[in-house]
């Protein structure tokens, strides 16, 4: 069984909930949602016992369901404070559905209208439904003003699903939608044709520089960060449990040069970050592990760190609005990284493309690279998961 999450945004850019995409049967040439087989009570019966706080956190979890499953009480494992059920745009609307439908919301169940390109004022299911998603692929924004229209006047929710852009986000924002789902978060943004421009703090530089060398020095590392009270007291703090650390050094040799190296990492990520979504953040951490552990599996085992190092970088564009060749100036990373982030391709690659086709649902490629990396990938959905909670402990210690 694979799970992958997408995150699903505010108005603001807070992430309000998580889209899960799955694939249960090998062979599928895509995370499925859906499948008259039980796909969908396999998951639900999985996400129930493994907990789905541990893929959404506090987060809404928005799940795909068809005829079959909508009728089922297999929905009842998930809380409705939780769950919002996604109502595929194929089921067969008929009167024993519209009343399943009505149970759920009398249950608390929030309902969404998956894809829709129905006409709005004709669809049974429109009375009941509580969000109304629209595929900007399938159904542009400018073809959606009368529906719009009708929806806001109804009190609904309106999700633009697959934006891509910063301009598509503006534009259904300003529409009237309030949910938002797509990777253009995660993408550059230019304004009027000039490049923002950030620098990280000297400390973070100075502390890598000094990571990178064959024989690190926790000594002249304590003095670096001795030079920042703020980074300083993190370091302090994120080393405070067990054993307490007396000095700078102490901490520093308690972490050790490695996971040090990640956590400076991180705090520049961080800081980097600015007005960006702590989304953007959270995702180069989910990477950062998750292509530790495929490594870690593989025949690049030797180059885990160097390649975690990598995926942690793999959205630094996005983060300083910068071409990644720019965004790189300044960081001491290798050549095989640097050919990688800049021009994807190079012996790296098919560890970054394992990630990506995890993210987005691409299966076909995803079996087709594990198997080029000999790598077992009934597994990646474990490391997926370790991956976001690990991530959650790592975003602790900076915020």
């Amino acid at each position: 069984m694979y799970i992958a999450r997408q995150p699903i945004f505010d108005k603001n850019m807070n992430v309000y909930g998580y889209e899960l995409l799955y694939r249960v049967q090998e062979g599928s040439s895509a995370y499925e949602g859906y499948s008259s087989d039980g796909t969908t009570a396999t998951v639900l019966g999985g996400l129930f016992e493994l907990g789905l706080d541990q893929i959404v956190g506090k987060k809404k979890a928005f799940i795909n369901f068809d005829n079959e499953f909508l009728l089922s009480d297999g929905i009842l494992l998930i809380e409705p404070d939780t769950l919002v059920i996604e109502v595929l745009e194929h089921v067969r609307v008929d009167a024993a559905l519209i009343e399943r439908i009505l149970y759920l919301k009398e249950k608390g169940y929030a309902i969404a209208l998956d894809d829709f390109e129905e006409l709005y004022q004709e669809y049974p299911l429109i009375p009941s439904a509580d969000i109304i998603k629209y595929d900007l692929l399938r159904t542009p924004l400018k073809t959606l003003g009368k529906e719009v229209r009708y929806a806001l006047n109804e009190g609904k929710v309106l999700l633009a699903e697959k934006i891509e852009t910063d301009e598509e986000f503006q534009i259904a924002k300003d529409m009237g939608f309030s949910l938002f789902q797509g990777y253009f978060f995660s993408k550059p943004k230019v304004i009027a044709g000039i490049r923002a421009k950030k620098s990280a703090n000297q400390v973070y530089h100075q502390l890598i520089r000094e990571l990178k060398k064959e024989e690190p020095s926790y000594e002249l590392l304590a003095d670096i960060i001795g030079t920042d009270v703020n980074l300083a007291y993190r370091l302090m703090k994120a080393t405070s449990t067990g054993t307490k650390a007396r000095t700078l050094k102490n901490a520093l040799v308690k972490m050790g040069f490695q996971e040090l190296e990640r956590w400076v990492s991180v705090l520049m990520l961080q800081e980097l970050s600015g007005d960006k979504p702590q989304e953007l953040v959270r995702m180069s951490l989910i990477r950062s592990r998750f292509g530790e552990l495929i490594a870690a599996h593989s025949s690049f085992a030797r180059r885990k760190h160097e390649i975690s190092l990598m995926c942690l970088f793999s959205v630094l564009d996005a983060l300083l609005d910068q071409p990644m060749a720019e965004a790189l100036e300044g960081i001491e990373v290798s050549d095989d990284i640097r050919d990688l982030l800049v021009h994807q391709r190079g012996d790296l690659r098919p560890i970054y493309d394992i990630i990506t086709c995890y993210e987005g649902g691409n299966c076909i490629l995803l079996s087709q690279y594990s198997y080029h990396l000999q790598l077992d990938d009934s597994k990646l959905f474990g490391w997926y998961l370790h991956s976001i909670r690990w991530s959650e402990e790592i975003l602790k210690t900076v915020l």
